[in-house]
Order: C-alpha cells, then structure tokens, then sequence
C-alpha cells in the first residue's frame, strides 16, 4: 500500500508498506479520507517526542471495515468507521476505572505511538473505533474525529453557563466545530484570531464579533477556549476572562507561557485548564450531537499524493478551516 512516513523531524516522505495485519481484537480499515491535524505537524517536526520512527501519521480516518481479527466486536464488515487519536488504554488504572481514561499512563495514540491515516490502509481496535452518523461525507465527517471531539472537551473544561460568553482563541480546524456547538447550546461567541480569512468565516458561522488575537473582546467573557499553540495568548485571555471564568488550553503543544500577574489574570477566582486527548465517551457524546445538529466541516481537499504540502500550507496557516486528505476511489 502506499503510505506517507515521517523518519526525521521536519520532512514527511511517501513510500511503499504492508498492509498490516489486524491484532486479534483489532480491524482493518481502507481509508476513504484523513484529516489533517496540527498534531500532525507536531510529529512531523519534532515538537512532540517520537513514540515510533517511522511512523505513519493520520488520525481523522474515515474508512470501510474490510476484515477483523478473530476477537474484535463491533462495527461490521462495509461499515463506515472514524479511527480517532484515541488508540488504547489500559482499562485498569486508576484513570481508567473512574471513567478518566485519557490520562492512562499506557494510552496509545493513533498516528504517534501506531500507524495512522496516511496511508491505504489503517487498523484500529474494535473498542476504539467510531460508527459514524448519516448525513455527511466522508471529508465532512475527518474533522470531526479529533478536531470536533477535542473541541467538545475543551467546551465542557471550560465550564460555559448556560447562554453564556465564551471567547475561541485562534479559529483553525477544531475552534471553528467547536464554535457551532456552543452556539447550537445557545452561547454567545466571540472569536479572537490573527486570519482575516478566519474572522470571516466565524461571523458567518454566527460569531457575535470576530477581531484581532490581541484584542479585548467586546465584553467580558465567562468561558475562553485557547486553540492557537501560543502560551502568550494565555495572559491576553485570562484578562478577558469575567470574575468567575475559565480558560481551557485545547491543544497537545503549547509554546512557553509568559509570567502571570497574579490580579490581572487570576485573581477573582479566574481559572486555567489543560485539555489531555479525550474519553471514548466524549466522542459518542460530540458524534451525537454532530447528528441531531448538522455542524458545518469547513474543509479544504487534497489528494493523497499531496499531504506533504497540505501539512506545509497548514503551518503556513494557508488552510481556510480543515485539510483532508482524500483516497481515490
């Protein structure tokens, strides 16, 4: 099959590989699209530590069931399957036994510690895969797979009252689903980000103001979710934060924070949270709403043979919503 590889930071090379073989409790999966994710850029330049060299990056895979190991249960074969970041947990510690399963020390992720969706081919355990809902196609429906899912916990860390204010810190591929939801919820949103093309794009998804990354929002906020990779917009939005609000930092890399003023951006019982991958839960929960709401995927395309270039024009911010890598059919 035909797959693209990182083997050293900074360069992603396609070559020929196997199909794998599925685990006993695992499925193969054909893949009919990929996302294109910034955690995917981090594993291509090094930002986070190798798990695997090389290793197959993807993990917004929307696929076909072709075969099943002997001990997998679930979707079956022709089923349209999403394979997420998620790949395995222990199902033993003790994050895994008080429903917390996203910090297991043994988690593993697709397309870092396992070969993902850059490629024809892709396995995943039955457990961990995701029936998808009706309604969309298959490059609508990548996105949702991490960026919605992750977006969605980033809304519950950040604990929005009902109807109420919440700022979205950089409007890439997770922040502008992220958005639809907590308007479908009934929020009012503002969105803070340095693209113009960005700032157009949430005023027409509904966005009640759309400015500057820097710039103070037009009223205090109760809830802010960070999106953009850069620990100095931690200040700037903790300042916008109302008395009682909270920031979520949604992403997997964030660079270095700068130093807080501790009654400019925390006192008032002002809060900082981290957001770490996501339950299985989560993404039943998000899919679902997916379904009763029909959430815009704002997606760009690119052939498979272009995900080298997709992944450059997404660190050049170039991308107007989501990249998706689509398979020939």
């Amino acid at each position: 099959m035909r797959a693209w590889v990182v083997r050293t930071p900074g360069r992603i090379e396609q070559v020929e590989l196997p199909v794998p073989r599925p685990a006993a409790d695992e499925l193969l999966v054909r893949v009919r699209a990929c996302g294109v994710c910034r955690t995917d850029l981090h594993v291509r330049d090094g930002d986070l530590p190798p798990h695997r060299t090389p290793v197959v990056p993807g993990h917004e895979v929307v696929g076909e069931v072709v075969a099943a190991g002997p001990e997998a249960q679930g979707p079956a074969l022709g089923t349209r399957v999403g394979v997420p970041w998620l790949r395995r947990t222990c199902g033993r510690c003790k994050y895994c036994v008080r429903g917390q399963e996203n910090l297991c020390p043994s988690s593993e992720y697709t397309g870092w510690d396992a070969d993902g969706g850059y490629a024809e081919y892709v396995t995943v355990p039955a457990a961990y895969a995701y029936e998808l809902p009706a309604g969309y196609t298959d490059e609508e429906l990548a996105p949702l797979l991490c960026a919605g899912i992750i977006g969605y916990r980033a809304l519950r860390r950040a604990d929005l009252p009902p109807g109420g204010r919440l700022g979205i810190y950089g409007f890439g591929g997770s922040a502008h689903l992220t958005a639809q939801v907590a308007l479908a919820q009934g929020a009012v949103v503002h969105v803070l980000t340095r693209s113009a093309a960005a700032r157009e794009l949430a005023l027409q998804l509904g966005a009640a103001s759309a400015d500057g990354a820097y710039d103070r929002p037009p009223e205090p906020l109760d809830a802010a979710i960070l999106f953009a990779p850069a620990g100095e917009l931690v200040p700037v939005a903790l300042e916008a934060l109302d008395a009682g609000g909270t920031l979520s930092i949604a992403g997997i890399y964030l660079s270095d924070i700068p130093a807080l003023h501790y009654e400019r951006h925390l006192f008032r019982e002002r809060t900082l949270r981290s957001v770490t991958a996501n339950t299985r839960d989560d993404g039943r929960e998000f899919l679902a709403t997916a379904a009763e709401h029909r959430i815009r995927a704002t997606v760009t395309p690119y052939p498979f043979d272009r995900a080298d270039a997709a992944l450059d024009d997404l660190a050049a911010d170039r991308v107007n919503g989501v990249a998706v890598l689509t398979m020939p059919r």
